[in-house]
């Protein structure tokens, strides 16, 4: 496959915090790895201008998905607190960019970015109609995010180079691409982009 970025794509960048890096309090494996690849999808928006999305969790400290809460996931990404930050290695650019923070009352619980968010509104008013999706993790939040992006009538690219899953269960990340093939996303990876 063969992608030019076109002024109707945007790239969504899924929760790359530092609670779900190695040493966080929600590690993903190797999530820190796909730093740099995802700085190079970064770049690559950022030079067409066209915009790029950070979606992270922005957890009260009593949130639902808190295991002393009733959830099942240990106390991370707390609202202003270091483990919430960003990767300090991921590229932010100065513009074109949009933070979207989920999960921000202590009772609505959100895998995807476009639930209790304006994700979806951005993307419409920027006549967005291709959405290039990574992060972590593959098999919670960036597929919840790739399959409202599907839900809600984009056409979605998944950057395999760009995701790390949890797989809590053995073979879980996989059976999450799968789904999303059957839903009509497309798997692809930096080479399958045509640069300018």
């Amino acid at each position: 496959m063969r992608l030019k970025v076109t002024d109707t794509d945007a790239l969504i960048v899924v929760d790359m915090q530092n609670d779900f890096m190695p040493g966080g309090a929600l590690p993903v494996p190797d999530g820190d790895k796909i730093v740099p690849v995802l700085n190079r999808y970064i770049q690559i928006f950022s030079d067409s201008k066209n915009p790029v999305f950070f979606t992270r969790d922005w957890h009260p400290e009593d949130h639902i998905s808190f295991k002393g809460h009733g959830g099942i996931w240990p106390v991370h990404c707390v609202q202003d607190t270091e483990g919430a930050e960003f990767h300090p290695d991921l590229i932010i650019p100065a513009d074109n960019k949009f933070i979207i923070s989920k999960g921000t009352s202590k009772d609505f619980d959100a895998y995807s970015g476009f639930q209790g968010t304006v994700l979806n509104d951005l993307l419409k008013e920027r006549g967005i109609k291709r959405l290039f999706i990574g992060g972590v993790a593959t098999d919670y939040c960036v597929f919840n995010t790739a399959l409202g992006g599907i839900n809600l009538g984009f056409q979605v690219f998944v950057l395999l180079d760009g995701i790390k899953g949890v797989d809590v269960n053995e073979g879980d990340s996989k059976k999450a691409l799968n789904k999303l093939l059957e839903k009509g996303a497309s798997l692809i990876d930096l080479k399958d982009i045509v640069s300018e």
